[in-house]
């Protein structure tokens, strides 16, 4: 077995790594340069990558891990390692790759900013945190890059931090995610009190939930993989932690692709199928994690449907999908998990970036004030229009294929979470056709001064849609060839396929003619629903109203503890320690002035003293 490139696999995240010291190093100086490390260092982990990934296409190469003595203690030992398999080496190239356009695409979008070199240097970080996320070879050395991708996503997200909408946002991510990032933390503690010998790495996880022999009790199994999925929720953005993501939009817009399509949302998913054997292992999770997720397919894509602002709809539909993505595991598909997140990757990289191209024209996100720019912004609305049919399912892009592989498993697994999967496929056709005919036709807006990108905006978006045309065919239902590359058995064949996928393409089909009829032709009137039932457009409009019941439930109660407990500690605690530190200082002021060298002084303090002693000493007989 030919292992070259997987034993040069450890250098993938030192690249960017080494991109981001030196752009330390040179501080704001460097703008130019700034770019050129910024991309060439992505450039060589993407190159590396995809050597990694062809040589595991090949006979035979399905693993291989190296690493040092990390951790010794007494019996416990532990590896820092990496270790490369056929998800780890997949994942590498969807990051890489995505990393890579986006900083070509952002040598154009961010050019005017003073900070691009900063800017550049936090992207070099975060991928690198990612990479070795993807390449760890146990759960804790994983938790500590997952803590890492955190870290970066906050200076990301609140890169702007002028803003004062980018800082709130860059705080509640942080605090949203270390919220779901605790019950990870909480398992891998489980793992190493229940595993045998305390083993934390993949292989040994693996052979001992593998079957479930009765090595960990079936209870704790559960409760290990319900807090494993805690933590996916938070980075995968799941109800009831999906609030932080949209949020992150006020990031720049390069961010939210990069975020938002094939890095740190894709962390948690990537978690779950990293340790899907667990998860194997508990029925209750497997549930837990499929309905979890078709809830949040729904609940995102209607929400969706009643946004203006063109990043938060295509955030709201990266929770959508990401809930698909985890129904797909729920239902024991991890195919079809990875393959969706694999095409999903690709053509909402390529939308983010292209409402980043149409927000570079028009500087304004508001779809409403949008119109007729598909005559001016020719590339950009081919593109985003390739990424839309993508992500709404229609054949032969490649969301059609990972979105029908999941339909598929639930019509089979559960029709009931088929039925939800196909009603949120419906949704995001629907948001999906708005948003575009709301952009890209009808009669210009505003100045009418818009025009189309930079080449080196303009390219990725050429290459991102490539991809979501093409990326769909390496799983098909005739061609089961992911399937079996990824978990060694050809993908089962389910029956009633041909009806699913004739089912997603008329549901797809269904939601784009009624978005024509709306916003392009005008049969139905665009507050048909609104002007008949306000409080549902108010509802889907303010999402819900979930960011308000966690500031009543949660937000408003924490805070008033805090400026309790800091009452307490200023007011108290300090004014206890105040009062002690005051009386010292009394007491020896008070002694400094009697010792002043006078003799009168003296003889009087004597005789108070004797008095007192009198006192003391003949009162005994009154008092005891």
């Amino acid at each position: 077995m030919d292992t070259m490139f997987s034993e040069m696999a450890w250098l993938i995240p030192l690249f960017p790594l080494a991109a981001f010291l030196l752009l330390l190093a040179s501080g704001r100086s460097g703008r130019r340069v700034g770019v050129a490390i910024g991309s060439v260092g992505s450039l060589a982990s993407l190159v590396l990558s995809i050597l990694v990934l062809i040589e595991h296409m090949g006979d035979g190469a399905t693993y291989y891990q190296d690493g040092f003595k990390w951790i010794d203690l007494g019996s416990f030992q532990l590896n820092f390692g990496y270790e490369v398999t056929n998800l780890s080496a997949l994942m590498l190239v969807v990051v890489t790759a995505v990393s890579f356009l986006v900083n070509v695409y952002s040598a154009g979008y961010m050019r005017d900013d003073e900070r691009i070199s900063v800017f550049y240097s936090y992207i070099a970080l975060f991928t690198f945190s990612m990479l070795g996320l993807v390449l760890a070879d146990n759960m804790l050395s994983l938790y500590f890059f997952w803590e890492l991708v955190g870290v970066c996503s906050f200076l990301l997200v609140g890169f702007w931090y002028t803003k004062p909408a980018a800082r709130a946002a860059a705080k509640k991510a942080f605090i949203v995610t270390r919220i779901g990032d605790a019950g990870l933390l909480i398992a891998i503690l489980l793992l190493f009190w229940y595993m045998p010998d305390h083993a934390l790495d993949f292989v040994r996880i693996e052979n001992v939930f593998e079957g479930q022999t009765g090595a960990v009790a079936a209870g704790v199994t559960t409760l290990i993989a319900i807090l494993i999925f805690v933590g996916a929720i938070g980075k995968s953005g799941q109800f009831p932690l999906h609030v932080w993501l949209p949020d992150a939009m006020e990031g720049p817009t390069p961010i939210s692709a990069l975020i938002h399509a094939a890095t740190m949302v894709a962390a948690g998913v990537y978690l779950v199928a990293r340790t899907f054997d667990i998860f194997q292992a508990s029925p209750v999770a497997m549930e837990t994690v499929a309905y979890i997720g078709a809830f949040t397919a729904i609940f995102a894509a209607t929400i969706g449907i009643a946004q203006n602002d063109i990043k938060r709809i295509l955030a709201y539909s990266t929770v959508s999908q990401l809930g698909y993505m985890m129904m797909a595991l729920g239902l024991g598909s991890l195919t079809g998990g990875v393959f969706h997140l694999f095409t999903h990757a690709f053509f909402k990289a390529l939308l983010f970036l292209g409402a980043g191209s149409i927000i570079h024209a028009v500087h304004t996100q508001n779809i409403n004030e949008m119109g007729g720019l598909g005559s001016k912004m020719r590339i950009t609305a081919w593109t985003f229009g390739i990424g839309a049919l993508a992500l709404s399912g229609i054949p032969p892009f490649a969301g059609f294929w990972s979105k029908d592989a999941i339909l598929a498993t639930a019509l089979h697994e559960n029709p009931t979470l088929f039925v939800v999967g196909v009603v949120a496929a419906f949704f995001t056709a629907f948001y999906m056709s708005r948003l575009f005919f709301l952009v890209f036709t009808g009669k210009p807006k505003g100045d009418g001064k818009a025009h189309e990108s930079p080449l080196s905006m303009t390219i990725p978006l050429i290459i991102l849609a490539v991809f979501a045309i093409g990326a769909g065919f390496i799983e098909t239902p005739w061609n089961g060839t992911l399937s079996e590359w990824l978990t060694g058995t050809a993908a089962a064949a389910h029956s009633g396929g041909g009806l699913v996928m004739v089912i997603s393409t008329a549901v797809g089909a269904l939601g784009i003619y009624l978005g024509w009829l709306v916003f392009v032709k005008g049969t139905i009137a665009r507050d048909a629903i609104s002007s008949r039932a306000p409080w549902l457009a108010r509802l889907l409009e303010r999402k819900y109203y979930i960011d308000e019941i966690y500031e009543a439930i949660l937000v408003k109660p924490l805070r008033g503890l805090g400026q309790l407990l800091n009452a307490i500690d200023q007011y108290l605690i300090d004014g206890i320690v105040s009062f002690i530190g005051g009386t010292a200082v009394f007491l020896g002021r008070g002694g400094t002035r009697l010792q002043n060298g006078q003799v009168q002084t003296y003889g009087l303090i004597t005789i108070l003293g004797l008095v007192i002693l009198i006192i003391a000493v003949v009162g005994r007989r009154f008092w005891s």
